[in-house]
């Protein structure tokens, strides 16, 4: 049986589509899985582009950190033929096999069993991004932040982990405000529930003195470095940041003194290799918090052949919301 695989091919990441055999994948499980849909998050659009070192296992490779699908084969009694599982994080896409190949070998550990009322696609509308998103609200309620004390900042606001903040957050009851470098997207984050919208520009400078005044009482951020740091001085007393990515540069350069006087809570968010239980809970509560948004605001249908277009469109910074990879028709 043969089908159809998105490979990066050489040392300079050349992505193309190919025809495999099953007998060509590596068998990571014991579970077979063939995959209808997947997701392009900035990790996938660096392994794609060849713009960062994202693949850690020999070439050919097959990217894609997330995938949802249903059991063909399987040795796990917990994944019997015929379920719909999703996976995202462990090291696939990066040192394993990913979801751009219509079938995959998976271990039953990477597995999650789909969420009922959650279809395969929606679960990659939300992938990894909607997940790490959900992780981040999920800190900052248990660290204590009350609705009523005040306005909750979102960094990177127009990508998906970004977009699935603002709309988890809003459906929380939260006082959003997005911070963003594309002023034409304020209608976009306003309809996802942004109450205002700051530009990032206010941020990227760094902190302007090491305690500036206190005007957040937390913060999703995705950006990291300057903006991170200027955010951690700004950040209300006893106010909780959740620190989930590293567009912007992975350095830090920050005081004590938002931590010693001000107690303010910096919390980092690992989906990557977020354990089982966490993981499930996750994907329950997003799936109840989600019943009522509509997740088409953020989603745009891609195929195969289409992802390496959209991973350098990601890298280019022109995209808002998520790509959803459809594999359906990839044999």
């Amino acid at each position: 049986m043969s089908f159809e695989a998105l490979v990066v091919q050489d040392g300079v990441q050349r992505a193309r589509v190919r025809q495999l055999d099953l007998a060509d994948l590596p068998r990571h499980g014991g579970v077979l899985v063939r995959v209808d849909w997947s997701s392009i998050n900035y990790k996938d659009a660096m392994a794609v582009t060849g713009k960062g070192k994202i693949i850690r296992a020999p070439l050919p490779f097959v990217p894609g950190i997330d995938m949802a699908g249903t059991v063909v084969q399987s040795d796990h009694p917990e994944f019997p033929v015929g379920s719909p599982v999703l996976s995202t994080g462990w090291g696939v896409g990066e040192r394993t096999w990913g979801g751009y190949s219509r079938f995959q070998w998976m271990s039953p550990n990477w597995l999650v069993p789909l969420p009922e009322g959650l279809t395969l696609r929606e679960a990659m509308i939300v992938g990894t991004a909607g997940f790490t998103a959900m992780l981040s609200l999920q800190a900052i309620e248990h660290f204590g932040l009350p609705i009523e004390e005040g306005p909750v900042l979102v960094t990177g606001a127009t990508g998906g982990v970004g977009s699935f903040s603002i709309l988890l957050l809003a459906a929380a009851g939260y006082d959003v405000v997005a911070v963003t470098g594309k002023p034409a997207s304020e209608d976009y984050l306003r309809a996802l529930g942004a109450h205002r919208i700051c530009a990032r520009s206010s941020f990227e400078g760094g902190a302007r003195q090491p305690l500036d005044s206190s005007t957040w009482a937390g913060c999703v951020d995705s950006v990291g470095s300057r903006v991170l740091e200027a955010i951690l001085s700004q950040i209300k007393p006893h106010g909780v940041v959740a620190a989930c990515g590293l567009a912007g540069g992975h350095e830090l350069s920050t005081t004590v003194y938002p931590f010693i006087l001000r107690g303010v809570r910096l919390i980092g968010i690992d989906s990557n290799t977020c354990p089982q239980g966490p993981r499930r809970q996750a994907w329950k509560a997003l799936t109840e918090l989600l019943s009522t948004v509509d997740l088409e605001r953020i989603a745009r249908d891609v195929t195969l052949n289409e992802v390496p277009e959209a991973c350098e469109q990601l890298m280019r910074g022109g995209i808002r919301g998520r790509f959803v990879v459809d594999l359906r028709t990839a044999g």
